[in-house]
């Protein structure tokens, strides 16, 4: 297959995951931004669940590998530049570590104030993770 993508200079592409709409509370919301390098997009390819690299840890990660929370992908885009990439992917549980079902739960006004939280826990990080 031919991954010939603008990958930064980290060898890194930008990935933007979106919740298909399969009845979930979250359709056709964007759920995560996380970055992939070359083998995350082949493995993600390869298995139809999204992998990343983790630039914190420097190393491979397959979404939901601890928490059980996994996205399987259902169709995947490049953008006009080939140097983002979109996934529409079914997730399983949340997606944002955090509990929630996005990593986009925080709004902010027109001022920039923060507004209230107003998305409910999926889980409790707690006792997902047992840090």
């Amino acid at each position: 297959m031919n991954l010939d993508f603008k990958f930064n200079s980290d060898g890194l592409i930008p990935a933007i995951i979106q919740q298909t709409q399969n009845g979930k509370p979250t359709a056709g919301r964007v759920i995560m931004m996380a970055w992939m390098n070359r083998l995350a997009l082949e493995k993600t390819i390869e298995t139809g669940f999204m992998h990343y690299w983790s630039r914190s840890r420097q190393k491979l990660w397959l979404k939901g590998e601890s928490s059980g929370h996994t996205q399987r992908v259902l169709r995947w885009y490049a953008d006009c530049d080939v140097d983002a990439l979109l996934f529409e992917v079914d997730q399983e549980g949340a997606a944002c570590h955090t509990g929630h079902a996005s990593c986009f739960y925080q709004s902010f006004g027109r001022d920039g104030s923060p507004e209230p939280i107003t998305d409910s826990l999926i889980f409790d990080p707690e006792q997902v993770y047992k840090k």
